[in-house]
Formats: structure tokens, sequence, C-alpha cells
């Protein structure tokens, strides 16, 4: 008869085998499943023992032995330490040693992608911000990161990952610290939750228990102003600040009315709902640098000044190079840049070249070749009185020499020539059909009014070929300093805040549509502000955009289970092909 017997090791484990008699009393090992440290290992070994012994489709391991009708019973240990010792039966205990219980199944408890978690954490406390001492604040950074929810669902997802979430009172709490610098009236708005249909809740309801929640307050002080400062000073040890990438992107409101902040105004995406517009500084890698909330109908071109106006004193910054698209372009935005000792390359908009490339034109017409650049100066304000279009040579931007004037960098590349052309031909096209009476739609470009009727713009279209496939970009660096394909080159780096827009925006779930009040969508920016910093540095480490990251890291779930009366948690099982990725989350 087979039975289950266990023996001490002499290193203190307890091993478990397999064993049938032979010959009357001497004992012949079956199967050695192997040795348990702790009373979960022992009981998931007996669990095993006992299922080949019971299962009678358990035809692979053919032990040769007769089947057990009945249930083996466990034996503490004999007293002789020795691995091969003579025993008892396990079901036929000695008189006066009591009989041991039946092993109970073991089961799964809970299952958790805590790696998952714990590899994020490592990542929030790389870039500093455990110094913000907020568990709750990071597991709101963390949550967002894996999966963008409402306030209310939050708990569901720090729940999957094995991290228990905190009351809605403290997390409502934890979004006031996040959007005030000051401590909070008492008496404030609610509305900082994710929905306005929990707006006026009350906090001995959320809870259940109708007790306040004793809990330590974590140092007051402006959030978004101290995870700037450890943002900057990571970007600083890890590379280049010296160069800087701004721009805005607006997010909207499903709202029927506008209020304060939240105004209808230029939308990229042609919508009339109320918006707020966010302005973002990144360094040449998209690292989050800082972030600004501004009033739906502000334009885009009065918002870099506040932010660089905020960015200056708090890293005591003098020399930066700004980069940022035409929509900055205004000759009161540039001054204050140059007046504020900043550098900046900015786009030109294409409808300047005629004035820029006056002195080209003149003395080589319109051809270019792929990949050309012209060095010469743009007025900054008005016409160009500085290039004299009786010399050959473009004149070289100089800020004594030239103080009505900036540098101007012109470039050509046939790709964008092609590109340009066929937009052109199609608005040619629809120009035409408008013309003939073909299509009936609002005035479109090269279209102009003559008379009863209408007539292509031919000059207007003209002009518009003459100028495809050239991009300007409009600096205060001179030339020694950074030569024009050096500035053509940082300029295209915009493409680095711009992808962080979109991983805001999308990844991240930007867009605060829960929100209604200034302080609630303060509070949701920081949050996401904080989530872009973390997203943007496991990126970095691992090549893997957040998303893919998290959807691969997700399912390597840890298991609890509860055997024997005891309950442990076993990590998970981590692929070879992602262990590279786990140990570049690490550090």
């Amino acid at each position: 008869m087979a039975f289950i017997r266990r023996v001490r090791t002499g290193s203190g484990a307890t091993a478990v085998q397999i064993a049938e008699y032979v010959s009357g009393r001497r004992q012949r090992i079956v199967a050695h499943l192997g040795s348990a440290r702790s009373e979960v290992e022992l009981g998931l070994l007996i669990a095993r023992a006992q299922g080949m012994l019971d299962d009678a489709a358990q035809g692979e391991l053919d032990l040769g032995l007769a089947k057990v009708t009945r249930r083996a019973r466990l034996a503490p240990p004999p007293a002789d330490p020795a691995l091969f010792a003579p025993a008892a039966p396990l079901d036929a205990p000695k008189a006066g040693r009591p009989a041991a219980e039946a092993t109970a199944a073991g089961s799964v408890v809970a299952t958790a992608s805590a790696l998952l978690f714990d590899l994020l954490v490592g990542v929030y406390e790389t870039l500093g911000f455990a110094e913000l001492d907020d568990e709750v604040f990071r597991d709101l950074v963390i949550a967002r990161v894996v999966e963008p929810t409402s306030l209310l669902d939050v708990g569901r997802v720090l729940a999957d990952m094995g991290r228990q979430a905190a009351s809605y009172p403290t997390l409502w709490r934890t979004l006031r610290r996040a959007a005030q610098t000051e401590e909070p009236d008492a008496d404030a708005d609610p509305d900082l939750g994710s929905s306005a249909a929990v707006e006026d809740i009350d906090e001995s309801e959320v809870d259940g228990s109708g007790a306040a929640e004793d809990e330590t307050e974590p140092a007051r002080g402006s959030y978004r102003d101290r995870i700037a400062d450890l943002c900057f000073a990571h970007a600083l040890s890890c590379g280049d600040v010296s160069l800087v990438l701004y721009d805005v992107t607006t997010l909207y409101f499903e709202a029927e009315k506008e209020d304060g902040l939240r105004k209808v105004g230029f939308s990229k995406e042609r919508r009339i709902d109320p918006q707020v517009v966010v302005g973002l500084l990144v360094d040449r890698n998209g690292f989050p640098l800082e972030i600004g909330c501004f009033e739906g109908n502000k334009a885009e071109k009065l918002t870099i000044v506040p932010i660089i106006e905020a960015f200056k004193p708090r890293h005591r910054i003098e020399n930066m190079i700004i980069v940022a698209d035409a929509g900055m372009l205004s000759a009161g935005n540039l001054t204050t840049l140059d007046d504020a000792g900043f550098k900046f390359i900015v786009g030109s908009r294409q409808s300047k070249a005629p004035i820029d490339l006056e002195s080209h034109f003149h003395w080589h017409g319109d051809a270019f070749t792929d990949g050309q650049h012209v060095d010469t100066i743009t007025p900054k304000r008005g016409a160009n009185t500085a290039n004299d279009t009786a010399l050959r040579a473009e004149p070289v931007w100089d800020p004594s020499a030239h103080p009505g004037s900036w540098r101007a960098v012109w470039a050509y590349s046939a790709k964008r020539f092609a590109r340009d052309n066929r937009t052109l031909n199609a608005q040619e096209s629809r120009a035409r059909d408008v013309v003939n009476g073909d299509r009936t739609a609002r005035t479109p470009r090269f279209v102009k009014n003559a008379g009863d009727g209408q007539i292509l713009d031919e000059k207007a279209l003209a002009r518009a070929r003459r100028l495809a496939g050239l991009k300007g970009y409009v600096t205060n660096l001179p030339a020694p300093v950074m030569n024009a394909a050096e500035v053509i080159a940082a300029y295209h780096d915009l493409w680095q805040v711009e992808a962080s827009f979109r991983m805001s925006k999308t990844d991240l779930a930007a867009r605060p549509m829960f929100h209604r009040t200034r302080d609630s969508i303060e509070a949701h920016l920081t949050i996401v502000f904080a989530a872009l910093a973390l997203a943007r540095t496991a990126q970095a480490r691992t090549g893997l955009s957040i998303r893919r990251l998290v959807r691969t890291l997700r399912p390597l779930r840890s298991a609890t289970i509860a055997i024997n009366g005891a309950e442990q948690t076993f990590p998970p099982h981590i692929p070879a092909d992602l262990e590279p990725v786990v140990t570049a989350l690490r550090g």
C-alpha cells in the first residue's frame, strides 16, 4: 500500500515523498516530491502527493501502485531525522499518537497585478515624488497610468493591483491638496470628485462608518510646484535642460454653459463646446517640466509668457532656449522672451517668406534645391528695411546691427513641396468648382469676388505655388552660436511635446470630463502632470509605449493561496522575454 511520507532533512526542511512497503516493514521511496520550508509549501507538496494517489486518471505517472481507496492521513514527522528511517504508514498511527487531520484542498484566495504596481512605485520614487509623503496621491497617479477612470472607480483599479484604495473622503481631500497652495477652507466647494452626481455626498456615508477617519495629513504646499521642482531636478540629472519645448492643446467639456474657466474658443477639432487651454513645457525628450491651465477663449500666443514667467524664477534660470510653433509668433511674445534673457526658436508663417526672401528671389528666382537653407533676417514689425536687395549676399543677423529685426532661417524640402502641391491642387479644384457653379459652399481659398460673380484668384494661387516647399524659423540665436541646420533640428524636436500631449489625451485620458470647477480641473491636471512624468520615464527605460507596457505587465499576476490553514502570496513567473523590461523598470 502506498502512503505519503514526510521526514525532516538535515537542513531543517520537510521532505515529502510517496513510499510503499516492500517485504514487510521495509519502505521503498517511489517518488520524491520536494522539500518544504513553510506550512504553505508543505501543504502544496502534500496536496500534490494526495492527488497522485487519488486521481485514477493520472495514468502518465505510472507508479505501479495499487489504487488507494481511502484518503491518506498525515502523521507528525518521525523523531528520527534520518531521511529513509523506517516509519509506519501515515494512515495507521502508533498507539498514544493522535491521528492527523485530513489535508484540506488548497484554494486561490486572490490574484493581483502587484508586480506592475511595485514597478511603477519604483519609478515614482526614482523621480523623487515620494518627497510629497502622500501615498494616496501616489496611488491616484499610478491608477491614472494603468487605467484612467473616475475617482469612484479608482478603488477597482487599485484592487486589481493588490492595493486597497483609500476611502472616497480621503481621495477627495487629496485632490483638494493637489489643487490648492494653502490649507483649504472646510466650507470649500466639494466638487473635487469625479462626478457632479456625487459632489454633495456626505463623507460619513461614503466611509460607511459614520465616523471621521483618523489619519495624518501630509505637509501642506503646492503639489504642482513641488512636482515641477522634482521633474526639473530629474531632467537636469538625466540630460540637458538648456533647450525646452512648448506647445498648447485644448480640452473640451460636454457642458451647456460657459463659466469663468470653461469657455468656447478656437478649437483645432472645430468643436463649439466649452474648453480650457493647456500649455505644456517639456525638455527635448518630451519629459514634462511645467503645465498651465488657461481660459478656453485665451489665444495660444498669450499662454507662453505666463508659463515661462513661472518657470524662470522657480528654477533660477538665466539662459535657456525655448522652442515653439508659429502659434507663439507675435512681436510681444518674442520681445518679452528676449528682454527676459531667453533665446527662442519659433516657427514662421509661409506668408512672411516674400518679405524675408525678397533679396533671394531678386537674385536667384524661386528655384531651390532639396535641403537648401537661406539664412537671413525678418522684421520685428512691418516691412523689411534692413535687407537691401541691391546686395547679392543675404545679411548676417546681428542684434546690435539689426535692432529692428530677428534672424530668420528658411529651408526647402522636396518632400514638403510635393505635399504642399497636392494640397494646393485640391484647393484649386474646389475653387474652380465654386467659380463654375458646380459646388455651393462657403468661399474657399483662392476665390475672390468680382462684380456680381466670383473668379479664381490667380495671383494668390501663383504666390502660394511659388512658396511651396518652404518652411521658416525665427530666432534670436546668432549664427556663430547655432547654425541654420541646428536651428531646424531643434525646432523639429517639437514632435516630442506633441507626443506628450497625445499620451496625455489618450493613454492618460487628460480630458477632465467629470470636473467643473477650476480647483477640480487644476487638481486633475496636477495628477495628469505627475502621471505623464512617470509614463515618460517608464517609456524611456523600456523602449515600450506606456500602453503596451501596461498591457504586457498587467497579466503577470501574483496569487495568494490558502492551504493548511495558512495563506501565502506567490509572485508571478516572469517570461524570459520580459525579464529585460522588468529589469529596466527597476532601474
